[in-house]
């Protein structure tokens, strides 16, 4: 499902227009990147959480040349499904 199929599926469950349902989805999503750039975490209640996530700093291997290199430490957003979409999955 993509962006655009999301927004239809959400204005045909909430009997409203298709711009409005894509300014929700905009203002959702707006609203969890925002809260994880300020280090906040955002739990769904049944639906999952968003975290950032630290990854540590590493040595790797360049393909071509086999020659190490430093791979730098990021943070990365995370997501952990809760329980209730796990089971809706199995």
């Amino acid at each position: 499902m993509n962006k655009a199929e999301l927004i239809e599926a959400i204005a045909a469950s909430t009997d409203l227009p298709k711009a409005t349902a894509g300014r929700a989805l905009d203002a959702i999503t707006g609203a969890i990147s925002s809260a994880l750039q300020n280090g906040e975490s955002v739990s769904l209640v049944g639906f999952g959480t968003f975290a950032v996530k630290a990854r540590a700093a590493r040595d790797g291997r360049n393909p071509q040349t086999g020659a190490t290199i430093k791979i730098a430490a990021a943070k990365l957003p995370g997501f952990k499904a809760g329980k209730t979409l796990k089971d809706a999955v199995n």
